[in-house]
Order: C-alpha cells, then structure tokens, then sequence
C-alpha cells in the first residue's frame, strides 16, 4: 500500500468476505472489525456514534441479507439490511470525512443482456433482494457521490460458511446424484481474489462503480462438475456421482434469477493493473486449501 497506515472499520466481520478481509488485510492496515452480534447496523444511532468516535480512514460494508429466497417473504428486513442501513453507513462516513466501501451483487441486473455488464449499465433487479441491494447503492451515491467506492461481485464462495462450492461437496457425498441448473450463467467468485482486489482498491482510492469477480464464465452446472472434478483429485470426495444439468424450470424458487449476470470486469482490471485469475485456477486453490484443513 501507498500508505503509511489506513484505518479501517470492517462491518460484517462474520460472514465469508469478512472473514476474508480479515485475514488478508495488510500491514499497514488497522482493523476494527464487528460481526452482527457485535454491531446492528439497522440501528442508525449506534452505527452513527460507533463510526464518529472512531473516525476510521475507511468503512467496509461486508454486511448483507443474502438469503435470496427468503428475501421474498422478510422484504422489509431485506430493504432495512440491504437499503437502510448502508444509507446509515454512508451518513456517518460524510460525517467524519472518510471514505466508503459498499459490496454489492449482480442481482442489480436482470440476465437480459447477452454481453457483460459494465458498471454504468442500467439496473432492472428482478428480486426482493436485488431491489433492496439496489436500494442501498442508490442511497450511498445520493449521501457520498465520489466519497463511495461500490464493488459488484457475484456467486462467492470460500473455505467457510454455507455457500454453492460447500452445498455440492455435501451433496456429493451423501446422495447417488446431484441435480443442477445449466441455464443460468455468470462466474464464480473465491473470497480470497475479492479480498484482495478490494484491499488494492483502497490502497489507491478507488471511487464510482466497479465489478470484480473472477475471469471466465460459468453455469452452476459447469461449478458443480468442476467442483466434483477437484474434489475427486484432492480427496475431498471419494465417488464420482452423475450430475445432471437441469432447467430453471426443473428447479422453481421463490426469487427470480437473472439467467445471464456476467459482469465486465476490463475497468477494474486495468485500474489495479492485476493480471485476473480464472475461476477454476481460484475454485482448485480453495479445495487445496481446504483438504488440507481436513486433514488430521
């Protein structure tokens, strides 16, 4: 980093980001993490105080209601942890001059394109919970403009917590087939690459809109073969298992998904000057990571 030291507030210290950033976060950095148990962030007083005492150089907002299905009954907690409380973030960061980093989704888009997204594409979510991540750029960029920094990522996955890359490695190993929608298209993402560009993102002061995700593209089907693939060779799995490619329709759910959510990442790219890791590259290093974590 540029920097001789950066202060930063990390909200959503528990999830699989923020556990990420954590663990990533550089020298020069000084951290003052809160998971929810430790920080509401619904709670606009508290997060107003919290950051105007501590006056942190950045504020990270890791922090997310990601149950994308669920969203569809608990809207007004989907808009309250997606829209509000981001809006609440931003207040206190114009209040004490600092900078904002807010995590976002490519369910802002509705798969209707048939080349990737550019950040300054047109938003049309299809989703509670594409709305209200909408809802919580939209009040970021009202409240800070160019003291905001907004990073789309999509389809992120790590060693821990519940996530797709988990999901299949179970389901591996305890059903006779594993069943898995081909017509939905975008690209995975490993914690530790996201992590990384968002540290390189403040080091150089990054503001406006972006995309990161790693390279390539994919469907869950194509994840979910490789998945089995790297797991076999790294004895994570001790079967092979058929995985059969299904329609969204073979699979209905309470959210609609946006069907093509590629994002175009060239802008990022070029601005952190990194050379991009393709999905498979960051999906067998997480497996590798995680067989050796197994073992005893």
């Amino acid at each position: 980093m540029n920097q001789s030291s950066i202060s930063v507030l990390l909200v959503g210290a528990g999830g699989q980001l923020g556990q990420a950033l954590k663990a990533t976060a550089p020298p020069q950095v000084q951290i003052q993490a809160f998971n929810r148990q430790q920080l509401d962030i619904s709670d606009r007083a508290t997060v107003i105080d919290l950051i105007t005492e501590a006056k942190p150089n950045w504020v990270i907002n890791a922090a997310a209601y990601t149950a994308v299905d669920q969203a569809e009954k608990e809207p007004d907690l989907a808009f309250t942890i997606n829209g509000d409380a981001p809006s609440y973030l931003a207040q206190a960061v114009d209040k004490v001059g600092g900078r904002l980093l807010h995590i976002s989704t490519d369910f802002v888009f509705d798969g209707k394109a048939s080349s990737p997204y550019q950040p300054d594409d047109m938003p049309n979510p299809l989703s509670v919970y594409g709305e209200s991540k909408l809802a919580g750029e939209q009040q970021i960029l009202h409240i800070l403009g160019e003291q905001s920094l907004i990073v789309r990522t999509a389809w992120v996955y790590s060693v821990i917590n519940r996530n797709f890359v988990s999901t299949m490695l179970r389901l591996m190993k305890t059903r006779d087939e594993v069943r898995v929608v081909v017509d939905q298209v975008g690209t995975p993402t490993a914690t530790d690459t996201l992590a990384e560009a968002l540290w390189q993102c403040i080091a150089q002061d990054v503001q406006g809109i972006y995309h990161f995700t790693d390279a390539g593209v994919a469907s869950w089907y194509d994840l979910a073969v490789a998945v089995q693939q790297y797991g076999c060779q790294l004895n994570l799995l001790d079967r092979v298992v058929p995985v059969q490619p299904i329609s969204t329709l073979e699979f209905p759910t309470l959210a609609k998904r946006p069907s093509y959510s590629v994002l175009d990442k060239s802008r990022t790219w070029k601005q952190l000057a990194i050379t991009p890791c393709h999905w498979q590259a960051a999906l067998y290093k997480m497996l590798q990571t995680l067989s050796l974590m197994d073992r005893p």
